[in-house]
């Protein structure tokens, strides 16, 4: 199976602080990676690394092939980045948001009405500024902004925050279809017993470093 994300000995820092002190961990094609530990250990870092947010000082880091050391930009085409904040455009209407998203990436009005209706945005509030919308219903169009990208990689913080049981059911299985077609999903979250039946590997980080790898969810 290709390599996907590779990080050797790497090490970056943000406000002063070594926030990955020495990451090594490899995840390949198709693997969907449950990164884990408690808050502060480095899984945010880790996202953002991949997704070329933050810079590299040391070490060795490639994505989907692309050296990180010498450009951050070319992989984000193939990303698609889920942070804890859903950085939705709270003006626009859900329908709007998820156009402006498809244009950025290529996609088209199919596309972002399958988005939404796969993710269980009812049309009812395809029209409805985002600003009115719950927490949950908030959570599911972020996914959508994701899921229109169809990226190679997904990176995904605390994903199912903010969902209700059906909610988190219908992106599990999202996720499941998008590893099955050849995409790679990297999930951060504290919890311990997080999609057991989706995820392919436990990954825990300690200190910004790889402290286990169990192979096996």
């Amino acid at each position: 199976m290709s390599t996907v994300v590779d990080f050797q000995k790497v090490v970056a820092v943000a406000g002063g602080f070594p926030v990955l002190a020495g990451l090594d961990i490899e995840i390949t094609k198709g693997e969907i990676v449950h990164l884990r530990g408690s808050n502060g250990v480095g899984k945010t870092s880790f996202l953002r690394a991949c997704a070329g947010l933050l810079q590299i000082q040391n070490g060795d880091a490639t994505v989907l092939g692309f050296d990180l050391r010498d450009d951050r930009i070319a992989p984000r085409r193939y990303i698609g980045l889920l942070g804890h904040e859903n950085h939705l455009y709270k003006d626009l209407w859900v329908r709007e948001h998820l156009e402006f998203r498809a244009a950025a990436v290529g996609a088209d009005q199919h596309d972002v009405e399958a988005a939404l209706q796969r993710i269980g945005v009812s049309e009812r509030l395809w029209a409805v500024p985002i600003e009115r919308l719950s927490a949950g219903q908030r959570r599911r169009v972020a996914i959508a902004s994701v899921l229109v990208g169809r990226p190679q990689l997904w990176l995904l913080d605390e994903p199912h925050a903010a969902l209700d049981r059906e909610g988190r059911e219908v992106l599990d299985e999202i996720l499941i279809d998008a590893a099955s077609s050849g995409a790679t999903v990297v999930l951060a979250s504290h919890e311990r017993d997080l999609s057991k039946s989706v995820t392919s590997r436990v990954v825990t980080l300690r200190g910004g470093r790889l402290w286990e790898d169990s192979g096996a969810a």
